[in-house]
């Protein structure tokens, strides 16, 4: 990381570092960084998940049955939706539950439910492992503990032969299917060549490079770049590490290779073909098979037909891979000609990071009224008029060199324009937070762009991506009612967002040497809903940040488009979830802030200098404390 001395800030290189060993959190400003001898405000260990799963234990530990109990683990206690943990099963746990109880993602099966020990044959058992998936002790395994990290016991519960008839037969079946797959993907992994697969095993070692936290399952197999043993490339495992399972197979013969391994590669490929490496983050915490596989993108082709216009995709012919790849690809190009007419997000569960892609439904008049509200609030504030937020924005588009001038308290209308917008998104939404970022210096993007100047740009530091976060002066009541606490939680949110302008930024530029070293993952594309995410994230655990909203932007500058160059987010720290309404207005109020930071951007490009100075930590103080 460099130092975020530039040329003209008036400080010598000496001051420059005195500067930057100074803390930045806003209640301790001016005093060293790093002496305190304990956290200011200590998280517990069993905060997040930890936590969650030993809630879930005692709750489901406590239910009158084993069914009960079964249903309270699947969802985490309420928390996710149980299509993940019911997906997350290995065969023969899936089997189990499936005759045991009824449950199976494939549709439930009421007349199977396990209900007493009547002639019990065999003492299974049941568990929640640590990392959030269910464990189920079958005829051919010995006790759980012996192999598994559980949270707490297990749960006994009772076979009936009946169950053993039943469970021999379901799992000869899958078992056959399963075997069948896998023959079906080496074949298509031979057919495609040495060259071939190590184009694939590229290009999956890329998307997982690029892309969030994420954990998939191959029977037992665990596959992740996420806190555990890693075993995919990410923040611990570089390209081409021994340990990385897509790396360590480049230079292997196909024949070799293992059935997890194979399932894993061809799983894999088709999620990036339907939609880009995104999609694979709708595989977390599932098992990657081609019948999981052939659901989600099933799933994903209905949803796209109910879109009118252009031409339906048809469904796969079979669960063959050359039948699922075919379907990739048409759903690829289906995506593309819906994502014009039809907001596309995606719905977030925290505890295990599992996002589900939705297609909006229309705004209804609650966005309308909050667009209304929203707007409202800006025309008494800003030197704008109109009577909807696209209104506003052509308002801006109309007449933007104010953007450049002083408005109000703030160096630039740009500052104030993002800071009205964020504060009147806070109260309108009844939002803990809210916040925005961008680049603090459009001037020096412009120049460098000019110039092609890639490595420039990707040298660039945190410090030179500002974030705007507007808390609710109710939201002190989750942080034991202190102004102080709640500025240092809203500067902790601002420069986490502004690390993630700088980890999104590199993800725009062409692939040149010095931009492909850097660290950055893909910029997102569409907003999402996020579900008890004060799980996994220690930012947000510390900042109890529940419930969300995310609206990403593209901003062009000189011509050159700028995914995830600006967002809006919104935080609940308790109380109802946000839902699609509620993101329909918040990315209508995030595309405002786009609008005017892509004029400001070509006011930049004409010659005009435009500097954001605001929202530092100083003014995070001064604007939540008053002091």
């Amino acid at each position: 990381m460099t130092l975020p001395v530039e040329p003209d800030s008036g400080l010598s290189r000496r001051a420059a570092l005195a500067k930057a060993r100074q803390s930045r959190r806003p209640s301790r400003l001016g005093r060293p960084a790093g002496v305190t001898a304990t956290p200011d405000y200590p998280v517990a260990s069993d905060a997040g998940f930890p936590g969650l799963l030993s809630r879930v234990w005692q709750q489901a530990v406590a239910t009158p049955s084993p069914a009960v109990a079964v249903e309270t683990l699947l969802t985490l206690g309420g928390h996710v939706p149980a299509e993940i943990q019911l997906r997350a099963l290995p065969t023969a746990a899936e089997c189990a539950v499936r005759v045991l109880f009824g449950r199976t993602w494939r549709g439930d099966d009421p007349a199977a439910r396990h209900v007493d020990s009547a002639g019990m044959a065999f003492l299974g058992e049941v568990g929640l492992t640590r990392s959030g998936r269910i464990a189920v002790r079958v005829p051919s395994q010995g006790p759980l503990t012996g192999t598994e990290d559980l949270v707490g016991g297990v749960l006994r519960v009772p076979w009936s032969t009946r169950d053993l008839t039943a469970y021999q037969a379901e799992l000869t079946a899958a078992t056959a299917r399963l075997h069948d797959s896998v023959a079906d993907c080496r074949r298509w992994l031979t057919e495609a060549r040495s060259d071939g697969r190590e184009k694939l095993l590229t290009e999956l070692t890329e998307a997982v490079r690029r892309t969030a936290p994420v954990v998939f399952y191959c029977g037992d197999r665990q596959y992740t770049n996420f806190r555990d043993r890693n075993t995919l490339t990410g923040k611990t495992l570089w390209p081409g590490h021994p340990d990385c399972a897509l790396s360590a197979l480049v230079t292997v013969p196909l024949d070799l290779w293992s059935d997890d391994d194979v399932l894993l590669v061809v799983s894999l490929t088709l999620l990036v073909r339907s939609a880009g490496y995104a999609r694979i983050e709708e595989a977390n915490g599932t098992q990657l098979t081609l019948e999981h596989v052939a659901h989600l993108l099933e799933r994903t082709r209905v949803a796209y037909n109910e879109i009118p216009g252009g031409d339906p995709v048809p469904p796969a012919t079979s669960t063959e891979v050359t039948a699922l790849d075919a379907l990739a690809v048409a759903i690829a190009r289906r995506r593309r000609e819906i994502s014009t007419k039809v907001q596309l997000y995606r719905d977030i569960h925290g505890p295990l990071m599992h996002k589900i892609e939705r297609v909006a439904g229309p705004a209804t008049s609650r966005a309308h009224r909050t667009d209304a509200a929203l707007s409202a609030h800006l025309r008494d504030r800003l030197p704008v008029t109109g009577g909807t937020l696209r209104e506003l924005g052509a308002a801006v588009a109309a007449s933007p060199g104010w953007l450049a001038e002083p408005h109000g308290d703030f160096g630039t209308g740009l500052e104030s324009l993002v800071y009205e917008t964020v504060s009147a998104t806070t109260t309108v939404f009844d939002a803990d937070f809210a916040m925005s970022r961008g680049m603090r210096s459009l001037t020096r993007l412009v120049a460098a762009l000019r110039d092609e100047r890639w490595a420039t740009i990707v040298s660039w530091d945190i410090p030179h991506f500002f974030c705007c976060v507007v808390p609710a002066p109710a939201a002190r009541r989750h942080f034991g009612n202190s102004a102080a606490r709640l500025a240092d939680a809203a500067w902790s949110m601002a420069a986490r967002m502004q690390y993630n302008s700088w980890h999104f930024l590199a993800g725009n530029l062409p692939p040149v040497p010095e931009v492909v070293d850097r660290d950055y993952f893909a910029p997102p594309t569409i907003p999402d809903l996020a579900y008890h995410s004060d799980q996994h994230h220690h930012g947000h655990v510390a900042a109890q940040v529940r419930f969300s909203i995310r609206s990403p932007q593209p901003v062009a500058v000189l011509g050159r488009a700028f995914t995830g160059f600006v967002d809006l987010r919104l935080l609940r720290c308790a109380g109802r979830p946000f839902d699609e309404q509620d993101l329909l207005a918040a990315d209508r109020a995030s595309g405002f802030i786009a609008t005017a930071t892509a004029e400001a951007a070509t006011l930049v490009a004409a010659g005009t200098n435009l500097e954001v100075a605001a929202f530092d930590s100083q003014w995070h103080w001064a604007t939540i404390t008053g002091q």
